[in-house]
């Protein structure tokens, strides 16, 4: 495989940055003497969700392996133009159950597609998991014929599947081997007979402890889902009123999110984290959507600012954005308040605090530089309280 990367920016339209790598194909395709009916696209996060797009809108790309984000929008898909999806992703990434839910749809329109799903304490572009997404387009390309055909390497490469089926089994990580052995029929059924595979899947399906875990884990998808609805919901009727008078409410939700997270259950645990990445991503998603309008509403953005030192106490870009743009206001009380709340969680970033925009009445203030003081042992202005 030859990867080949493009800086894309945020800052352009959807329609030029596909141009921008429509254009980057063609001049790899000119310097190498790469397969172009093997042509893939990939990415972490956003960058999987726009690389997710670019089957769609340009042509000759025959697949994607998309790290941590489902497909942006299954609408667009077409299935006269299929393309190979392969997922990446922890069992407790809020976006788990999405990607299960985006398998299902592709499914229906017959694309080829794998989702995997990280067993192991690994950050979200481990090495393994690439290399599996590779050898899964490799076999695919072999079994349509776009590649020579290695027999060895198959027979190698399922093996080692196998065994790993075997494995999990063995660890009791019992839904992991069902979703990695119902893939094995996608990925080999092309190449040869599984009968054997499916003895196994049988088995498991009618193993008393597998069914448990997997009636508790529908379950909590269940509670998942009527929570994200509340969240959501919530979210949208807060930032329309203006309802800072609900942060109290998200404050109790994030406490009870945290309950799931450290109590004993693990599906909950899971789950927790999920609901807690979901709110996150919510939030962040409405502020892009609210500094997206003609007119900024800036009283939406303040609650969003206050709702995400909630939802991610130790991520101080919130604090600083309520802090100056209360401060903006003039409400100094809000700025100093969260300005105190920063400190307590941790925050020392003296530079960044003293070049914070909006900010030049607020830092001549003596609680400013008091607080500043207290928590950072020395403040740049002098403290007078006459």
């Amino acid at each position: 495989y030859v990867l080949a990367t493009l800086a894309l920016s945020d800052t352009v339209s959807l329609t030029n940055n596909m141009i921008k790598t429509g254009k980057a194909l063609e001049r790899v395709a000119k310097i190498l003497p790469i397969n172009t009916s093997r042509i893939y696209t990939g990415g972490k996060n956003s960058g999987a969700r726009y690389a997710s797009l670019t089957p769609i809108f340009l042509k000759g790309i025959q697949g994607i392996i998309s790290i941590n984000a489902s497909i942006v929008n299954t609408e667009l898909l077409n299935a006269k133009k299929p393309f190979h999806y392969l997922g990446v992703v922890k069992e407790d990434s809020y976006v788990y159950t999405e990607m299960l839910g985006t398998q299902k749809v592709l499914n229906r329109y017959k694309f080829p597609n794998q989702v995997l799903i990280m067993d192991q304490k690994e950050n979200d572009l481990a090495t393994p998991y690439l290399k599996k997404a590779m050898q899964i387009f490799t076999l695919s390309a072999m079994g349509r014929g776009w590649t020579k055909k290695d027999s060895a390497y198959i027979e190698n490469s399922y093996k080692k599947d196998v065994l790993k089926v075997n494995q999990l089994k063995a660890k009791g990580q019992l839904i992991l081997a069902e979703q990695y052995l119902k893939e094995l029929f996608s990925i080999y059924g092309i190449h040869k007979n599984l009968d054997s595979l499916r003895g196994v899947q049988r088995t498991l399906s009618k193993d008393r402890t597998f069914k448990a875990v997997k009636r508790a884990e529908n379950s909590t998808f269940f509670k998942e889902s009527l929570l994200k609805e509340d969240y959501a919901y919530y979210m949208d009727e807060d930032v329309r009123t203006h309802n800072f008078n609900n942060l109290g409410w998200w404050n109790h939700q994030m406490n009870e999110i945290d309950k799931f997270i450290n109590g004993p259950n693990i599906h909950e645990k899971k789950m927790g984290n999920r609901l807690r990445g979901y709110v996150n991503a919510l939030a962040e998603d409405t502020i892009d959507l609210v500094n997206s309008e003609e007119f900024v509403d800036e009283d939406a953005l303040a609650f969003l600012y206050m709702l995400k030192t909630l939802t991610a106490p130790e991520d101080f870009e919130y604090y600083l954005n309520i802090i100056s743009l209360s401060a903006k206001n003039e409400d100094f009380g809000t700025s100093l308040f969260y300005l105190e709340e920063a400190f307590k969680n941790g925050f020392k970033d003296t530079e960044k605090l003293y070049s914070l925009e909006n900010t030049a009445l607020l830092r001549i203030n003596p609680k400013f530089n008091s607080l500043v003081a207290k928590y950072l042992k020395e403040a740049r202005y002098e403290i007078n309280e006459e």
